[in-house]
């Protein structure tokens, strides 16, 4: 350790001026020095090559370097995209060319090579609807054209909506992929959002009956409300819908979009002004509607519906896509270049004892020293991968050679990590210090607990045998043997004394009424406020204090005397712990050679006096 670390680390955990003297800083160079031999002796035993370490560290790790990296938070940056989309709504159409996403390259091929050609067509005037109608995979468009009408955020896939938003008014897209293959999408309109609408509905099912009488009676109960009929009663006699009909027919909140199969439906009710104002009849493909306002819900300020929103896009493909397009931009960045040919070989060595987790490398030993990529000119070999693979491999229900890219991916970000923590430590002093400083603790916390703390805590005879050289300090006065319940409640109390005094047991039920039960055990004089307001003799005692009545059952005095390993076990572990550590510590300083400069020592001393 160089004397400007020591500086620094003397200062940070010394805040007192008066704390800058020679004993001072004597002490703290052999805090240091017996910090630094645990340091040593957890790396020579390997913890810090343990996946336990590893993963905790990494966690640590990759939570520190963000706010020196500026990374973006994907999830609260979509969110506000999100928001901000919700705020308005796009009319469009568009025409699907189906292709699965794991589909072989030629047929992705020729899927986007349909799309260029149907997108040549439309721009040399050819009608969309027409177009979308003749061609369109998608069921729909030969009734529809491909309209889709107006919709908004969280509505469509994310890449389409992605385009939709990208498109102005009559602009139309270059093939757009998504999971259900290439869209060509024409935009229409853009217009502010209208929110959400509440309504109440009485529906009349056409079906096989006779439309011309539903027709009649729909318009029979229109002039009824007009004429001041109660709705709730028009609607529970009449209504269709036995899901509302009995709560006066009132829907959830809907948006834009939302009731795109009912287009009729959704006019109607975002036509509305006023609450309380009711339609004239209208008819869709399910039968005649009437619909009555209750209330127009606009978007809420972002913090209102924040969390939500958030719950949505995490769940949505938009987050995924967001963070493979970081996963590449961190790939380009760190110099990333894979051996295709090396990958192509360890995808063929995939096989069904990956996905139960029992995978075994069987290739050559050629291929196991080939490097699989390189970062920043680094390379990682085939070799370091399986031994990956041997530490995370579980089971799955991807195919192999999915299963096999999905490690290799998480390979290579770790790889990443790697290279991203080793240019900060080489550029950056203050997250150098501060991932030190959480490696050190971290290993500290590691080796103290396996040579001390459960050593000390689970060797139940050497603590016995401890406690038989000590128990002379553990020394007591008069003591008590009792347990003691309290109570707010003094009727109660009686109760429960004459029940004791009796002998009787308590149920589960009655201990559940005191306020608090210590169980038996014993006390000197002032363990307990309580026991300086009873007299000490065995049977049943009361006191009361601030409020709260205590009953103490007594079952025996006891002289003063050592007290028992059990009284005591957990100051015996402590001082257990203590010797250990010191044993511990002095067979380190015989193991590892320590060296402090004189001079250094001087500097450090008269650098620090100065401050």
């Amino acid at each position: 350790m160089t004397s400007e670390e020591f500086i620094f680390l003397f200062k940070k955990n010394h805040l007192k001026k008066e704390d800058y003297t020679q004993p001072k800083v004597a002490e703290y160079i052999e805090l240091l020095i017996n910090f630094r031999l645990k340091v040593a002796e957890a790396r020579r035993e390997g913890i810090d090559t343990t996946m336990a370490f590893i993963k905790e560290f990494n966690t640590y790790r990759n939570e520190l370097k963000k706010p020196y990296l500026a990374e973006t938070n994907e999830l609260s940056r979509l969110t506000h995209e999100a928001y901000n989309r919700l705020k308005e709504e796009v009319k469009a159409s568009h025409i699907l060319i189906s292709v699965t996403p794991d589909a072989l390259p030629p047929d992705t091929l020729k899927a986007f090579e349909k799309a260029i050609e149907l997108r040549n067509r439309l721009l040399k005037g050819e009608e969309f609807s027409k177009v979308a109608g003749e061609v369109s995979d998608d069921p729909s468009a030969k009734l529809n054209g491909g309209n889709l009408g107006y919709f908004t955020a969280l509505q469509m896939v994310y890449p389409f909506e992605e385009a939709a938003w990208h498109l102005n008014k009559d602009d139309l897209s270059e093939p757009v992929r998504t999971r259900f293959g290439y869209h060509l999408i024409k935009v229409y309109d853009h217009r502010p959002s209208r929110g959400e609408v509440e309504v109440s509905h009485i529906i009349l099912r056409t079906g096989s009956g006779d439309h011309h009488l539903i027709r009649n009676k729909i318009f029979d109960i229109h002039r009824q409300l007009l004429a001041g009929g109660n709705w709730d009663e028009l609607c529970k006699e009449y209504s269709d819908d036995p899901s509302t009909k009995n709560s006066g027919g009132r829907l959830r909140p809907f948006g834009v979009g939302v009731m795109s199969s009912v287009p009729e439906f959704e006019s109607a009710a975002f036509a509305l002004e006023k609450p309380g104002e009711i339609s004239d009849p209208f008819q869709s493909a399910y039968g005649w509607h009437i619909i009555r306002l209750e209330r127009k819900i606009p978007i809420p300020p972002y913090d209102e519906i924040a969390s939500t929103l958030e719950r949505k896009v995490a769940r949505d493909e938009r987050l995924q896509l967001a963070q493979e397009k970081e996963f590449a931009r961190r790939k380009q960045q760190n110099g990333y270049r894979e051996n295709g040919s090396v990958m192509t070989m360890i995808l063929q060595l995939a096989d069904s004892s990956l996905l139960s987790g029992k995978w075994h490398f069987h290739g050559s030993a050629d291929l196991l020293k080939s490097s699989l990529f390189e970062l920043n000119e680094r390379p990682y070999t085939v070799e370091a991968f399986v031994k990956f693979i041997r530490q995370q491999q579980t089971f799955s229900q991807l195919g192999p050679a999915a299963y096999m890219k999905q490690l290799h991916n998480r390979f290579v970000e770790q790889a990443l990590d790697e290279a991203e923590d080793a240019k900060l430590r080489a550029s950056n002093d203050d997250y150098r210090n501060l991932i030190k400083e959480y490696e050190e603790g971290l290993l500290l916390f590691s080796v103290m607990e396996k040579n001390v703390w459960n050593r000390a805590s689970q060797d139940t005879v050497e603590l016995k045998r401890h406690y038989e050289k000590i128990r002379t300090k553990f020394q007591a006065g008069e003591r008590l043997e009792a347990r003691i319940f309290s109570t707010t409640d003094q009727a109660f109390l009686a109760d429960m004394k004459g029940r004791i005094a009796r002998g009787d047991s308590l149920t589960e039920k009655d201990l559940r009424k005191f306020k608090s039960v210590i169980p038996i055990r014993r006390y000197e004089r002032n363990d307990h406020p309580v026991m300086t307001r009873i007299p000490w003799v065995t049977g049943i005692q009361e006191a009361e204090l601030d409020g709260t009545y205590y009953l103490v059952d007594v079952h025996k005095l006891i002289a003063p005397g050592i007290k028992d390993f059990s009284e005591v076990k957990a100051q015996v572990i402590s001082d257990y712990q203590e010797d250990l550590e010191r044993r511990w510590v002095a067979g380190l300083r015989q193991k590892y050679q320590v060296k402090t400069n004189g001079k250094a020592r001087k500097f450090v001393v008269s650098e620090l006096a100065q401050n």
